[in-house]
């Protein structure tokens, strides 16, 4: 999809931008795919603010997308692309031979009226869901699992794709999106393709206030702030932090500081870190 510019009529419109929506359906949403979306406005049970900078923003309706693709050997038809405000990337409703419809995030290529089906008789084709050990290496995907059946947790996000490295026994070699390889059990899922909606990465907010309508509010800079408030506030003009590295609100190491705990279980499943050199 393209990126559409606006006339500039004010200053916020001169440098916005949006991704142009045309060869999405004209539809509204499945009624049945829809439930109620609560704001927590970033707290937590107790009330606390646990994330934040969140609040407001428009109401919005969750679409129940389906992760785990577990109804195999039944031919699906994408009835419709449809924009999701939950997420970066557009989803496509299936319907089943059946009659039932579900909604999986949409790949790139992924047409109206196109034969979608999960299971081990599905071909290597673009939307498809088979195990990894159906899959030949070298295939890009997108929506892989991490544990058999609990649904997909990697590339899910507009733009992004994983690679089907290799296979090793019970497991097979991913390389996610940000470059990490990651040893995943071949009885897991995946999708074929990349995640749809490629030009996100590039869309101009433009205005403060469209950023609010997302449920964004203001950021403040530590260093704009008093001692008081921040560790980063204070001094005349504009002044150094004054202490070994930037720190969070609490005094805590942040931005690039690493917090995973050096005896982790899950590292002897990581093959490669992504930020390795």
């Amino acid at each position: 999809m393209a990126i559409r510019k606006y006339k500039p009529v004010t200053a916020s419109r001169r440098h916005m931008t949006v991704v142009d929506y045309s060869e999405l359906s004209k539809k509204g949403p499945e009624k049945k795919l829809l439930c109620k979306l609560n704001k927590k406005s970033g707290r937590n049970s107790y009330g606390r603010i646990t994330v934040r900078h969140r609040g407001g923003g428009h109401r919005v309706k969750y679409r129940i997308v389906d992760f785990k693709r577990d109804k195999v050997e039944v031919n699906a038809t994408v009835v419709s692309l449809e924009y999701d405000p939950n997420r970066t990337a557009f989803i496509a409703l299936l319907q089943y031979a059946d009659g039932e419809k579900r909604y999986i995030i949409a790949p790139v290529g992924l047409k109206v009226g196109d034969v979608l089906e999960s299971g081990e008789a599905a071909d290597i084709k673009i939307g498809n869901s088979l195990r990894l050990a159906a899959i030949p290496t070298g295939t890009f995907l997108h929506n892989v699992e991490l544990h058999p059946g609990k649904g997909a947790q990697f590339a899910r996000s507009a733009g992004v794709m994983a690679q089907l490295m290799a296979k090793e026994g019970d497991y097979a070699l991913i390389r996610l999106p940000s470059g990490e390889v990651r040893r995943v059990r071949i009885e897991c899922k995946a999708t074929i393709g990349q995640v749809g909606n490629l030009d996100h990465e590039n869309v101009s907010i433009g205005k403060a206030g469209r950023k609010r309508h997302m449920g964004w509010r203001p950021t403040v800079r530590g260093s704009a702030m008093n001692p008081c408030d921040h560790p980063h506030g204070g001094g005349e003009g504009k002044a150094p932090i004054g202490r070994p590295g930037p720190l969070s609100p609490w005094g805590k190491p942040t931005l690039g500081h690493k917090t995973r705990n050096k005896h982790h279980k899950t590292d002897k499943f990581i093959v490669k870190r992504r930020n390795a050199k």
